[in-house]
């Protein structure tokens, strides 16, 4: 079963509100069989929600549209629709007595624009919001579906999960399964390259994406077909081959990150960590304490981003920044000391460098990022030499510190 997404709004197409819908429609699709061939983000006018539905129709049997059913008159949605099954429109007296005990429960008198939001093309396949007043609905065309939905995600959602997803999963027969293998320090022709006498074995059924971001690469191993049990020990096959030949390139599987890998790592092995950050400010840290119960982990940070605070907080000898700068692998060294102390922790992560884009010299050009981990024993050294832009280097430097300090960390 071929799909397509229509999600309605100016809102969207001005960046004002970023389309969350489309990924995870995309997302659980995919999990009951059901392919996305193509999305759009269309206008709140009638033209372009008619045009949207006949380009959706002619590429997929089914088409989800999110948005414009609110009570406002630029919700659009519904009478396009009408509009373009040739169908009038009706009450729906169910819809405006859920509403109005919505609106009782909170004290609240009802709107004349509500009247509207009970009116349904005829033909309606009424889908209950247990999450908002505006229903789902269902239309059957010419041998297609389309479904039309509220753009509030949470109420698309919970239409989605209570109402569509089981309703379809007993009508797909084909099955999907993914993998998705997380990579960093690697670009992804490399790994390609690295991985092309895997890939040459791969059954017709198993494709491979490379979905690369920030110092970052996902894998997605991706298997169709009729029996799932063969699909899932396929994949996990090549998966298993993929993850002898990367070795400590790939960090972990499927929805995890670098922060999550350290956090399972840490209270594994009963360690405390804390960081010392200058041109990363506290960006790390941000990252660890994301992950609920870090404080069982993670000490704490000092962002030293001045010399003065690298003296002052984390005892760097004055003598190492005039000799070799702030930027440097000596410093960065004497910043985990610091912190090992100050933090009173088992293994610091230090980071100095030129975020950019002013400030770089020709011996250390903007980009060169010094990081460290360590412990009272032990300390790991690593140069980043990245670009001009200083939020990519800032994210970057924090990619390359975490995955670092992970690697540290499981040596131990």
């Amino acid at each position: 079963m071929r799909a397509a997404i229509i999600s309605v709004g100016d809102e969207i197409l001005i960046g004002q509100v970023v389309d969350t819908n489309s990924a995870w429609l995309g997302q659980h699709l995919s999990e009951i069989g059901i392919t996305v061939k193509k999305s759009w983000s269309v206008a709140d006018t009638h033209d372009e929600i008619t045009l949207g539905l006949v380009q959706a129709l002619d590429e997929a049997d089914i088409v989800f549209m999110t948005g414009g059913l609110g009570p406002t008159k630029d919700d659009m949605t519904k009478k396009a629709i009408a509009d373009f099954l040739g169908v009038g429109m009706f009450f729906h007296q169910d819809t405006y007595d859920r509403i109005k005990r919505i609106f009782d429960r909170m004290g609240r008198k009802m709107s004349p624009a509500h009247d509207d939001q009970c009116l349904m093309p005829d033909g309606t396949q009424i889908l209950t919001n247990s999450m908002g007043t505006a229903p789902g609905m269902l239309f059957r065309h010419q041998g297609k579906i389309i479904i039309s939905m509220p753009g509030v995600p949470y109420e698309m959602k919970a239409i989605m999960t209570e109402e569509v997803l089981p309703m379809l999963s007993a009508q797909v027969d084909t099955a999907i399964v993914h993998k998705t293998i997380m990579t960093t320090g690697v670009g992804e022709t490399t790994i390609e390259n690295e991985l092309s006498d895997i890939i040459a074995t791969f059954p017709s059924f198993l494709k491979i994406a490379y979905l690369p971001s920030l110092a970052q690469v996902r894998l997605r191993l991706s298997a169709t077909g009729n029996d799932k049990l063969l699909l899932n020990e396929t994949v996990d096959n090549f998966s298993n081959q993929i993850s002898e030949k990367l070795h400590d390139v790939i960090y972990g599987y499927g929805n995890t990150s670098l922060e999550k890998e350290i956090a399972l790592l840490c209270t594994e092995k009963n360690i405390k960590i804390g960081m010392a950050e200058s041109c990363t400010g506290g960006h790390i840290s941000s990252k660890i304490v994301s992950i609920p119960g870090s404080s069982s982990f993670f000490t704490g940070s000092v962002v030293s981003y001045s010399n003065e605070s690298k003296v002052k907080l984390l005892n760097v000898n004055p003598e190492t920044l005039t000799t070799y700068g702030a930027v440097s692998e000596e410093t960065v060294k004497e910043m985990v000391d610091g912190a090992l102390e100050t933090l009173n922790v088992d293994v610091a992560l230090s980071v100095s460098g030129i975020a950019g884009p002013d400030g770089g010299t020709p011996e250390k050009p903007v980009g060169n990022i010094w990081i460290c981990v360590g412990n009272r024993q032990n300390k790991v050294t690593y140069l980043l030499k990245s670009g001009k832009d200083r939020s990519k280097n800032i994210e970057i430097a924090s990619i390359y510190a975490l995955n670092l300090l992970r690697k540290f960390i499981l040596a131990q």
